[in-house]
């Protein structure tokens, strides 16, 4: 089950980059590169690290200045986690390219990698709410309404493998096929942002 391979891995790239949580740190990925490891160990990390971003961002006393540099790593950030769900993507098509649809065969609603995007940053909730449930300097009451939370996101997490593991077993079996479409995000591409290519005159 794929599913039983990603999340082992993006837990460990949680633990990783906790050894010294420093958004500025880079990557050492233990797996080759001609993997899909290596990709769901990269694609996790960048959630990671924009998940301590999107905590910095939020501080009401940060820097305006430091604030719109976070805002511009942000930005990078997203094209980054999206590229990687695409190449996520890309070694699905690959994977079922002999596979001929059924018939009757339908599309889902959403990608292989895009199901396997949330999972990815599911682990980052599981992760953190399991630090705030265990937190010792916290209420119990704080403790009580993290772990009621943690429990729902570990059911999140068994729903979600299924549901990517179901996915993946009927494209194999030519019950469901894959169309990818690109995001075609426009905001960063100053041919498609009026603000961007308006500056460029």
């Amino acid at each position: 089950m794929f599913s039983a391979i990603a999340f082992p891995i993006f837990e460990q790239s949680i633990k990783d980059y906790h050894l010294y949580d420093d958004i500025n740190q880079p990557i050492n990925n233990p797996f080759r590169k001609d993997k899909i490891e290596h990709l769901l160990y990269a694609k996790n990390w960048v959630d990671t690290v924009q998940w301590h971003y999107e905590d910095i961002i939020r501080n009401p006393e940060i820097d305006p200045v430091e604030a719109l540099t976070l805002k511009r790593k942000i930005d990078a950030s997203n094209q980054e986690r999206t590229d990687m769900v695409e190449y996520i993507d890309s070694y699905f098509l690959q994977q079922y390219a002999n596979v001929t649809p059924n018939e009757n065969a339908t599309i889902n609603s959403e990608s292989p990698a895009w199901a396997i995007d949330r999972l990815s940053i599911l682990a980052l909730k599981i992760y953190h709410m399991n630090e705030e449930a265990t937190r010792e300097d916290a209420t119990p009451e704080h403790r009580q309404k993290c772990q009621e939370k943690l429990d729902v996101l570990l059911e999140q997490k068994k729903d979600l493998s299924t549901a990517i593991d179901t996915l993946l077993a009927d494209i194999e079996s030519g019950n469901k096929f894959m169309k990818v479409y690109k995001q075609m995000k426009m905001y960063n591409d100053d041919e498609l942002n009026p603000v961007l290519y308006q500056n460029k005159k």
